[in-house]
């Protein structure tokens, strides 16, 4: 299933991200409620993410605070919001971890479980992950 999910969310991200009159297109950020929704969904997403034994490592010296904050501005502007993400990018942010794929998936199936537990549509999940799928190009850097 989560093989599927993923194939969907990549397929999805070929599609672009503009609207028909050229201009950006924020309905995935709408969709998920816009900053406060962003914020909500990040509140439930990061002890998730720490409570998982296969990502709490990669995690366990991080600010909490500011993990939120970045992620919040990244599906911001990822989404089509007003935000602008001024954190580090994302190969060297993971230079320093062996991620692989496992691990990149793991954090994309607790990602849908906090989305699901916010009552996010499986439509703009899939538009969400299409958006963040190119990243594991930076992310995963194990075999």
């Amino acid at each position: 299933m989560m093989k599927q999910f993923l194939l969907v969310a990549l397929l999805l991200a070929c599609m672009g991200g503009t609207r028909a009159q050229g201009g950006p297109d924020d309905s995935i950020y709408q969709a998920f409620g816009g900053q406060p929704g962003l914020v909500k969904l990040m509140d439930d997403f990061v002890p998730r993410l720490m409570a998982d034994p296969r990502l709490q490592p990669f995690f366990k010296d991080t600010n909490l605070k500011n993990l939120k904050e970045q992620l919040v501005s990244q599906l911001c502007m990822v989404s089509g919001g007003p935000c602008k993400y001024a954190g580090a990018d994302m190969k060297s942010v993971h230079a320093d971890f062996e991620i692989r794929k496992g691990d990149f998936n793991a954090l994309v199936e607790v990602l849908q479980q906090a989305m699901d537990a916010q009552g996010i549509a499986f439509t703009a999940q899939n538009r969400m992950l299409a958006r963040l799928a190119p990243m594991h190009r930076d992310i995963i850097n194990k075999p």
